[in-house]
């Protein structure tokens, strides 16, 4: 145990080379303060950012918490320099940030800020499997300072925090909707929002608010990967002024996260307005949205939503310049902010409800291409709510409010509509067939409740919903297309899961249990979605079925689709129908498998009227010199007939 811990240490020291920095001096050492974990590029990178009273050369420390001896690092230890600058007259200070890479998963890790001999407190934080299944928390504005009571509102975003991660303390993420604070530069709010010790222990992936984007401040608090801070992605157009902006993606697992400065929506401003954010999300979904399997956009301006913001005419711009993009790019899920009431969308394709038949409140849906879920987060803090308000006969489509003819009282835009004036926060469940998204109650009509304790309404429906009650859950299906999605997760040379499971709109095919066979291969069998023939024709004309794979790919990994094989069978007879023979894994026999067409059924010409049902057994056989990852492949089915 101690030489593994060791040898996992000591990778990461050699790997990331860090140097040491230059100590402050011991005569006029830093006050360190606003430490915070944000999320980094991938799941391998947290990015640390913090205040410093002094100007001074600083670094980041970082070692699994097993090494650790009685709380002291060990002399190995890994070290990130920092780099930041000066903060603007208005924060004070100094602002620092280091990007801790090349960390291994499943691993707990302790880190702390400064230099030799003035160094933070210790903190810790933990990496999880690099693959497979996770959750993320998605917060409302928490807006500390919105309700008149700076305390108050700490008060509610420390338990809405507590109360979250204690319910799911395996979360990977925490996800911003923007508003931080309610003064861009009031470093009073800032230290009320920073508080909370969760925000060093899990991953802030943060997002600008309007009222975050009045300052620098913003940038000097929360240093985010793979930002764009080029002009148009400013609202003003100037990324030197004493405001911030800008554009980030990064991917965790499964998921492609694009988060936008949606402050800049308009050109009149200066800025390159939402035209520059749809180049900008085009250009990172073609680039990378091939590496994950889910794509989730966040930004602050709700454009689905039911309360006082729902009618803004700047919403109504976004309204309309958005949607179109965005069901053109695939992009399934969209995560907003700034309207303080939750509201989760109908599917809406290209500005209008996808499905008209679509229920309200539906527990399932099954968004076809393009359609896109919009997720409205209510406040996690409570310092602020807005009352929903009544639909009008301005239309039901684009940049219009009009009713749901399902459900006259709501948006036509809108499937759940909710505001209780309880604080709330939404769990999303990444799995690798659906994703769960989840609005789950933080509190209750009683304290920390600033807004209510202030003198506002509260009304749990129905009456009396405690601390973690749902008050919305949906469960969005992928669409796999004309074809049939399988998944396989290879695992470390032991026995995994291996699951093929496909349901009655076509989903993804799960593996269940796969073999490991000493290391050479793994093994796994199952059976394709059974695919239905029917021929009433006069003619009684001939007609096969033939399907091939594509290889497994999961982002730059991949292998083979050639070592799929199956067996084809007659599961239902009828329309003269045989099975199509056999077909090897290509590691049996070095061939090509099912990476090219095979036959899985057939008929001669004459053959009686009817319908078939064709399946077959599928044999999978994977070198164990693949890599461990989640692969996906397609299985395009072709009907031929004279």
């Amino acid at each position: 145990m101690v030489a593994g811990t060791t040898a996992a240490f000591l990778g990461l020291a050699v790997a990331l080379g860090g140097g040491l920095a230059t100590p402050a001096s011991a005569a006029d050492p830093a006050t360190l303060s606003g430490i915070i974990l944000g999320v980094g590029a991938n799941e391998t990178q947290r990015i640390v950012t913090w205040y410093s009273s002094a100007d001074t050369a600083q670094k980041v420390q970082l070692a699994p918490t097993a090494t650790l001896a009685n709380g002291e690092f060990p002399a190995g230890a890994a070290t990130f320099d920092a780099i930041g600058g000066a903060n603007i007259a208005t924060s004070g200070g100094f602002n620092r940030h280091a990007t801790l890479a090349s960390l291994q998963e499943q691993t707990a890790y302790s880190y702390r800020v400064g230099a030799e001999g003035n160094w933070s407190p210790t903190y810790s934080f933990k990496t999880q499997d690099f693959e497979g299944d996770y959750d993320f928390l998605f917060y409302g504005d928490p807006q500390i300072g919105a309700s008149g009571d700076v305390a108050k509102d700490q008060a509610g975003w420390q338990d809405t925090l507590d109360v979250s991660l204690a319910a799911n303390p395996n979360a990977e993420l925490l996800v911003s909707g923007g508003d931080q604070v309610e003064t861009a530069g009031t470093e009073s709010q800032w230290t009320a929002f920073l508080a909370p010790d969760k925000l060093r222990q899990y991953p802030w992936a943060a997002t600008i608010g309007n009222h975050d984007v009045g300052s620098k401040a913003y940038e000097q608090h929360l240093y985010t990967p793979n930002t764009d801070r080029s002009a148009p992605l400013y609202a003003n157009g100037q990324p030197t002024s004493n405001t911030s902006g800008g554009d980030y993606w990064y991917i965790y697992k499964d998921v492609l996260f694009i988060d936008l400065n949606s402050n800049s929506y308009r050109t009149a401003s200066g800025g390159g307005g939402d035209e520059a954010h749809i180049a900008y999300v085009t250009d990172v979904i073609n680039q990378h949205g091939a590496e994950a399997k889910w794509t989730v956009l966040v930004y602050h301006h709700a454009i689905y939503s039911p309360a006082d913001h729902a009618k803004d005419s700047d919403n109504k711009v976004r309204r309309v310049d958005f949607p179109t993009a965005f069901s053109n790019l695939g992009v399934d899920v969209v995560l907003q902010g700034h309207d303080h009431s939750y509201s989760r969308s109908y599917e809406i394709k290209n500005g209008a409800k996808a499905n008209p038949g679509e229920q309200p409140g539906a527990a399932d849906v099954f968004p076809g291409p393009g359609g896109v879920i919009y997720v409205t987060g209510n406040s996690a803090s409570g310092s602020k709510y807005y009352d929903i308000t009544a639909p009008d006969n301005s239309g039901t489509s684009g940049a219009g409010n009009g009713a749901d003819p399902l459900n006259p009282n709501s948006y036509w835009y809108n499937s759940v509509q909710n505001q209780e004036h309880v604080r709330t926060y939404v769990k999303v469940q990444v799995r690798s067939d659906k994703l769960v998204v989840e609005n789950v109650r933080s509190g209750t009509c009683a304290a920390p409740n600033a807004a209510v304790e202030r003198g506002a309404w509260c009304n749990n429906t129905p009456a009396n919903q405690p601390v973690g009650s749902i008050v919305d859950s949906v469960t969005v299906h992928p669409y796999q297309g004309d074809g049939q999605a399988i998944q396989v997760n290879v695992p470390n040379a032991a026995p995994g899961e291996f699951g093929w499971t496909i349901d009655g709109y076509n989903g993804l095919v799960n593996l269940g249990t796969a073999e490991d066979h000493n290391g050479d291969y793994f093994a796994a069998a199952g059976h394709i979605n059974p695919i239905v023939v029917s021929d009433n024709r006069r003619s009684l004309a001939p007609w096969s079925i033939s399907a091939s794979v594509s290889d497994f790919r999961d982002g730059d990994k991949t292998f083979s689709g050639a070592y799929l094989g199956w067996t084809p069978q007659v599961i239902e007879a009828g329309a003269g129908a045989q099975a199509s023979g056999s077909v090897a894994s290509g590691y049996d026999d070095h061939g090509q498998g099912l990476s090219v067409s095979r036959g899985l059924g057939w008929a001669n010409q004459g053959h009686a009227k009817g319908t078939a049902r064709l399946g077959a057994d599928l044999d999978l056989k994977i070198p164990g010199s693949v890599e461990k990852g989640g692969y996906r492949a397609t299985l395009t089915i072709t009907a031929l007939s004279s």
